[in-house]
């Protein structure tokens, strides 16, 4: 999996940099002991993802593509290579967390050596390089959004339920309007990416596909509006539930999005700035499809379709919206002004994932980035608060299991015309 067209050499020496430096500041805040625990399977240490992608740099650019290059520590690809199973045997997923060595300031240092090593190597490599060079800014990017979302969840099993950093100021915002419907007619419409500049090899081919008449939300639905669905019982009520989300809702004893809590009649969140009341003007976030269905069925529409949403978000520009810009206040924000499809909360949509017509995973390990999940997982669009600016694009298409809720999620109802 490889851009159709790779940045020249300085340009791309500049975005590493920029890349790797972000995700630095997020850890700058992490002592060895935070960077080191694991809080759940799902989640992997932020030292693991500050390695894990390094890893990556060094396996598929500097081994690969940069004679006579020897690694950093022969130990290091079985502790962090992820999931590709054409590199061989690699440490169990959930027993990341007991990695107490190498340290942090280890962990830093692989970082350092290997960066050197790209950005004097970047000169002499070729286009194919180059192109995974690209490829390895974008998976670090995906890596920052994971480090952000892994750390608040490890944060919230904290009885201190202590703070990342420090809340951003409050500016009051009036609680919404009741949504605004965008309609749009039935048509043949193209999605997926273009083949103008990066994507990922499950974003194509670009294809034709015919959408029948539907409205759009104009926003996504806030706290306030989720408030109601479980003041009207929305989480007691099977008739709102798929069957296997009614199930899990049962085991899991699920009766809020993750991380909020009814403290003394008062809904709170805990977040990255620690726990505060939560905005009821603010997009509901850490909702799992089952909850992102459920909802929908309750207000009498649906979860938009992937073709519906890439279809109306093409109108609009991706690197808008509340997204990441540096390691500081992420949460999403109320919504203010026109339409915004991007940033804030990634939106579930009714899709399964699953490959477009004439899909083909590249040759080699790159080639089990994506196309080896597309199996059991729903698509998610747009991006999130902690999604780097510039990441996104409308043919973007995340994907998570229906049950996991903690990613920055939400929803954006649809409805039939």
């Amino acid at each position: 999996m490889q851009p159709r067209e790779a940045a020249l050499p300085d340009d791309l020496a500049t975005r590493f940099g920029q890349v790797r430096s972000l995700s630095e500041a997020l850890a700058a805040p992490l002592s060895d002991a935070d960077a080191t625990v694991q809080s759940m399977d799902d989640a992997s240490p932020a030292k693991w993802h500050l390695a894990h992608t390094t890893w990556f740099f060094e396996t598929f650019i500097l081994r690969d593509h940069v004679p006579g290059y020897r690694l950093h520590d022969p130990r290091f690809p079985f502790l962090f290579n992820s999931y590709y199973e054409a590199e061989g045997r690699r440490h169990a997923r959930g027993r990341r967390g007991m990695v107490t060595r190498p340290t942090l300031a280890d962990v830093k240092a692989y970082r350092g050596a290997v960066d050197a090593a790209l950005i004097a190597a970047l000169p002499s490599l070729d286009n194919a390089a180059r192109g995974l060079v690209e490829l390895g800014c974008h998976h670090e990017q995906q890596h920052q959004e994971l480090l952000l979302t892994d750390v608040l969840h490890l944060f919230s099993e904290n009885p201190l339920e202590p703070a990342l950093w420090s809340p951003a100021p409050k500016i009051p915002v009036a609680v919404p309007d009741a949504i605004g419907w965008i309609d749009h007619d039935e048509g043949v419409v193209e999605i997926g990416h273009d083949g103008r500049g990066f994507a990922f090899d499950c974003e194509g081919p670009r294809h034709r596909t015919l959408l029948s008449p539907h409205s759009l939300a104009d926003r996504t639905v806030t706290n306030g509006e989720w408030q109601q669905f479980i003041a009207d019982g929305g989480y007691r009520e099977p008739r709102c539930w798929l069957a296997d989300g009614w199930a899990w809702l049962q085991r899991e004893g699920i009766h809020a999005p993750l991380y909020w809590e009814d403290r003394d009649g008062v809904w709170t969140r805990f977040g990255l700035d620690g726990r505060r009341p939560i905005d009821p003007a603010a997009p509901v976030t850490h909702v799992s499809f089952y909850e992102a269905d459920a909802y929908a069925s309750w207000a009498g529409a649906r979860l938009p379709t992937e073709a519906e949403w890439e279809a109306a978000a093409a109108a609009y520009d991706p690197r808008g919206g509340n997204q990441l810009d540096a390691a500081s206040a992420v949460e999403p924000r109320p919504a203010e002004g026109s339409p915004a499809f991007f940033g804030d909360v990634w939106e579930w949509t009714g899709s399964a994932y699953r490959p477009y017509p004439g899909f083909a995973a590249a040759d080699g390990a790159v080639g089990e980035y994506n196309g080896k999940f597309m199996s059991g997982q729903f698509v998610l669009r747009g991006g999130s608060c902690a999604t780097p600016r510039g990441h996104a694009r409308a043919s973007y298409r995340n994907f998570f299991y229906p049950h996991q809720r903690w990613q920055f999620t939400g929803v954006r109802l649809a409805r039939d015309r």
